[in-house]
């Protein structure tokens, strides 16, 4: 569903598939070929959201930012499943585990990669390619070539499901 509010319109390149029982609401700014999954909510209410090209925003997802603030999602950026990114900054390559929540004011570098469960806590800086878990997420690695070639791999199938998706996808009642 894509919802004004209050004159602030969702922008969604033509390329980017937003799955139906996805949510976006007001100021969100989405690149091209992003995938938005089942049940993600990107609330541009009173603060922003942008969203780079290639990223993916996986399912039951929550994206918000503060009044007057911007969220912000980098290029080729993966969001894992239930994820919740608040008033931060999500570099391009960065790969955010599933059940993560980015806080106020925080920032993740570039091919930075977050361990499922983890809480990047308000204000907090990861470097790029730090690889970071925990509670607070502490960094414990560095991101190998090796992983970046695979996730780049993981990144090209939600790239194409944006087209797959408009192609392929039907509703069985």
């Amino acid at each position: 569903m894509i919802l004004n509010f209050e004159g602030r319109i969702p922008s969604i390149d033509k390329t980017a598939y937003i799955f139906p029982n996805a949510t976006v609401i007001g100021a969100v700014k989405i690149g091209k070929n992003v995938w938005v999954g089942p049940g993600a909510v990107l609330r541009g209410d009173y603060g922003e959201i942008e969203v780079g090209d290639y990223s993916a925003i996986e399912d039951n997802c929550v994206v918000h930012a503060r009044p007057g603030e911007k969220t912000i999602i980098g290029e080729h950026a993966t969001i894992g499943h239930l994820s919740v990114i608040h008033t931060g900054r999500v570099h391009d390559w960065a790969v955010i585990g599933m059940n993560v929540t980015i806080s106020d004011f925080s920032n993740v570098g570039v091919w930075s990669a977050i361990g499922e469960g983890a809480v990047v806590k308000n204000n907090q800086e990861i470097p790029d390619e730090a690889i970071a878990v925990g509670v607070p997420a502490k960094v414990i690695g560095k991101v190998s070539e090796d992983y970046k070639r695979l996730w780049t791999e993981y990144k090209h199938n939600y790239n194409t499901f944006c087209e797959r998706y408009k192609s392929n996808l039907t509703i069985i009642e």
